[in-house]
């Protein structure tokens, strides 16, 4: 027992948060977790799906089967997501799922066997024990199989352990024996790209070398706001923009790009690669699916959105709501629920320049809003005119 309690040491340690589902086994590993001092640096949540309805409520579907390779990767995916949702800070979030069946108070005809599975933003492992019927109690297959656990979270959390090796172990230090059959595999996610216009995942980070990462870096340390764009193209006046903006609000301002339109389709891999491939070399962006403002807010609580005078506009009109001003209203009401607000730079319309005095912000919501003085910037130029040789 020492030897796990100076693992989950180590795990404590390590720089994760994690959620961990566990059914039919494990459960020992949560208390063994929670026993060791650290343990709320590690885990934000556990939870128990042992009914059926518990395990579709996690999963999002009825498994075909509920104690399978299958079912535990898709556990350990949704506990990964709760753990995204949950976690404070930028820690990296971790997914860890248990689902078992294994002795009890009655005989059981079927097999004795047990899947781990564990999830993150590079990819997923999976843990599939099939154990000898018979040679264990109950107690004896659950502490197997909750050590299997830890050691999971351990290689997950990327920490370096040299365990005890007994015959026909290989290497985990499990107690295992010959009629024993332990099958571990692993593989990596699709490319982030790839995994956010599929939904997988909310937001991609690109540095300014353009090298995509999953999840974004806008953490409270730094707490940069955001100038959303479609950038077709990215010009002078985004970056005045955003230069203004962060003289303003003393803080880093980062370019949001959202692959999902309001009222046009998606958009394709080659569009999105064509639209980075600008800010490389020059600026760091994130890529979200957050087309609406109240989505940004959600992603990005407490951060201002630098945005121009004729998207104001539309932030506040009704007909950009189905013709609904309470749907609006509403909208309003949460991204000032989410402290986020807004940084509105004027724009040239119709031969006279528009500013936030001109935007009809409804009454109660003044104080989100803010101006960018015309004195501060001021660039007649769009990407309309641009792309038309205008």
């Amino acid at each position: 027992m020492k030897e796990t309690e100076d693992l989950i040491r180590k795990i404590h340690d390590a720089p994760h948060q994690g959620v961990l589902a566990v059914a039919g086994a494990g459960s020992q590993a949560v208390a063994w977790l929670l026993s060791v001092g650290g343990a709320s640096r590690t885990l934000l949540e556990v939870v128990v799906p042992y009914g059926r309805l518990s395990m579709i409520d996690l999963v999002g579907f009825e498994p075909e089967q509920f104690v399978s390779e299958a079912t535990a990767l898709s556990m350990a995916e949704a506990a990964f997501h709760r753990a995204e949702a949950l976690r404070e800070g930028d820690y990296p979030a971790v997914g860890l799922a248990c689902t078992a069946t294994i002795a009890t108070d009655r005989p059981k005809r079927g097999e004795h066997r047990g899947f781990i599975a564990t999830w993150d933003v590079n990819g997923w492992n999976t843990y599939s024990l099939l154990l000898t019927k018979g040679h264990r109690d109950r107690p004896g297959e659950e502490a197997l199989l909750s050590n299997l656990v830890v050691r999971a979270l351990a290689h997950i959390s990327q920490i370096d352990y040299s365990p005890v090796e007994n015959e026909g172990d290989i290497g985990l230090g499990l107690g295992l024996i010959d009629t024993d059959d332990l099958q571990v595999e692993s593989g990596a996610h699709a490319s982030s790209l790839q995994r956010l216009i599929a939904g997988d995942i909310d937001t991609v980070t690109v540095d300014q070398e353009g090298s995509l990462s999953p999840g974004h870096m806008l953490h409270a340390a730094s707490t940069p706001n955001l100038l959303p764009g479609s950038f077709n193209p990215w010009h002078h006046g985004h970056e005045g923009m955003a230069q203004a903006a962060k003289e303003i609000l003393g803080t880093q301002v980062v370019y949001e790009l959202s692959v999902t339109n309001v009222d046009k389709p998606p958009l394709a891999k080659e569009e999105i690669t064509r639209r980075l491939a600008q800010f490389k070399g020059q600026a760091s962006l994130v890529l979200t699916r957050a087309e609406t403002y109240w989505k940004k807010a959600r992603l990005f609580p407490g951060r201002t959105f630098v945005i121009g005078w004729d998207t104001a506009i539309r932030l506040v009109a009704p007909r950009y709501y189905g013709d609904d001003e309470v749907a609006m209203l509403k909208a309003l009401a949460q991204i000032w629920a989410g402290g986020c607000s807004f940084l509105v730079a004027g724009r040239e319309d119709s031969g006279a320049f528009r500013t936030l005095d001109d935007v009809p912000i409804p009454q109660g919501f003044r104080p989100m809003f803010r101006a960018i003085p015309e004195s501060a910037f001021r660039l007649d130029i769009s990407s309309t005119s641009l792309r038309s040789g205008g």
